[in-house]
């Protein structure tokens, strides 16, 4: 199971939302929330390198920068950490947590029960 820290989430946040990326790409798309170094990022893809979250290209320069894991996968898991951690693994606890705590749309309470619904809940 992977767990990424927040810093990795938004280096990897950029790479699945553009693609491949040389470094001084991926450092101008994390200015606005992470305004760090050429230095500090990179420090951060070796070390996600290493961890097999991202892939680097070196056979071009500058290097090309690519997440190595799938979004879908990484949301999964951290879901599936929340729902164990919190609600020791309750999913109708969380739900209900949410439900009482935000506002939804009544196209999403729809869709909501349409989910239900279809699962025969």
């Amino acid at each position: 199971m992977v767990k990424l820290t927040d810093n990795e989430w938004a280096i990897l946040e950029v790479l699945w939302a553009d693609g491949p990326c040389e470094l001084g790409d991926l450092v101008s798309a994390l200015v606005p929330t992470h305004p760090w170094r050429r230095n500090t990022v990179h420090t951060y893809l070796t070390r996600m390198e290493s961890k097999g979250l991202v892939a680097i290209d070196r056979t071009q320069d500058p290097h090309r920068y690519t997440a190595a894991i799938d979004r879908e996968l990484c949301a999964r898991q951290a879901r599936s950490q929340l729902l164990d951690k919190i609600y020791g693994g309750a999913t109708g606890d969380l739900i209900a947590a949410f439900l009482k705590e935000s506002h939804i749309t009544p196209e999403e309470r729809d869709r909501l029960r349409q989910l239900l619904d279809d699962m025969e809940v």
